[in-house]
């Protein structure tokens, strides 16, 4: 929307990671050798842990398009609470990889034959593991198990770990110490300081196609404050802040029109706990055979799903008196 407004070849603070946009500060350059260290070492584990948006996966990215697809064959999995034996099958997939019995030991020897084929071709096959936090002790293990592949004692599979700073004790949990003997290498990504949050910013608007200042310097101080330094939120807050220098006309932003932002997204955040807590209430008191279009509470939790800010909050009073008329026809003795 404010892409031409701006000059701007695309929007330069997407959500999205884009591998071409990859901003190295001094921890992320840290990280990423570690990455291609590991590479080049062709065996153990690399782990790069971090808070929630500092840029991990934009990290895994980077190194995957820098890869030789001719050398390695590189694929990347996001992983819920999975089980060891789920793992398995979530690898054999990512791979491509067939079965014609949907069991464990089936897919265990896909993966080896799949392995030692590309040994044959002179490749091998590296295996990023993102949100690594949500692996189980066993799950994590039957990695190390997997790495246990080995031609003339050489892995055949390399695996790196990425997760958030839960990851951490998990490691160091006592019955992990095989797996950390494994770990050649790890880096913790920590948020950016106001300088770097800075350089983030300027480097994001040129690669956009910017060409002349449009951030007042007394900006970025607040920038930091409201982000933490974590990218991701960084993104946010620019996103919304070029979008209102859109709608209001200005070529030039301030510290009072970053204020306006933080303020405008601090209010949603503080309407969107009260709001969901009494869609939840409502579900909860709902007669579970009534249909959505014939109950009036149920409609409002609807609505309240659907509509605007302003909306919700008028739908929210009327919901509180539907839920007090529920209550008293159902017995269900008030809280208050």
């Amino acid at each position: 929307m404010y892409e031409s407004y701006y000059g701007f070849t695309e929007r330069p603070f997407q959500l999205t990671p884009n591998a071409q946009w990859f901003y190295a500060s001094r921890l992320h350059k840290r990280a990423l050798a570690y990455l291609q260290y590991g590479l080049s070492q062709g065996e153990g584990f690399i782990v790069i842990t971090g808070d929630v948006g500092t840029g991990k996966t934009t990290i895994a990215n980077q190194l995957l398009s820098q890869l030789n697809q001719d050398e390695i064959v590189a694929k990347q999995i996001v992983t819920s609470k999975l089980g060891p034996d789920d793992l398995i099958r979530m690898i054999a997939s990512s791979f491509n990889l067939m079965v014609t019995e949907h069991n464990k030991a089936s897919y265990l020897d896909a993966i080896h034959i799949f392995l030692k084929r590309l040994h044959s071709q002179h490749r091998r096959a590296l295996l990023l593991v993102d949100e690594a936090q949500n692996l189980p002790l066993e799950s994590i293990e039957e990695l190390r198990m997997l790495s246990n592949y080995q031609i003339n004692g050489k892995p055949l599979l390399q695996s790196f770990l990425l997760g958030q700073n839960e990851l951490n004790p998990i490691i160091q949990a006592p019955n992990m110490e095989q797996f950390r003997q494994r770990i050649i290498a790890s880096s913790n990504l920590t948020p950016l300081v106001e300088e770097e949050t800075r350089e983030y910013i300027e480097y994001r608007l040129r690669m956009a196609g910017l060409k002349s200042p449009l951030l007042s310097p007394d900006c970025y101080a607040l920038i930091q404050q409201f982000s933490r330094g974590i990218p991701r939120k960084i993104n946010l807050l620019m996103d919304r802040l070029l979008l209102l220098g859109y709608l209001e006309q200005h070529k030039q932003l301030t510290a009072e029109h970053v204020s306006n932002v933080v303020s405008e997204i601090s209010e949603e955040i503080a309407h969107q706990q009260p709001i969901n807590q009494a869609v939840n209430s409502a579900t909860a008191i709902a007669e579970p055979h009534v249909q959505l279009e014939s109950d009036p509470m149920q409609t409002h939790v609807q609505h309240l799903l659907d509509e605007s800010l302003e909306q919700k909050l008028k739908l929210l009073k009327e919901l509180d008196e539907l839920i007090l008329q529920r209550q008293k026809s159902t017995n269900i003795p008030n809280s208050e």
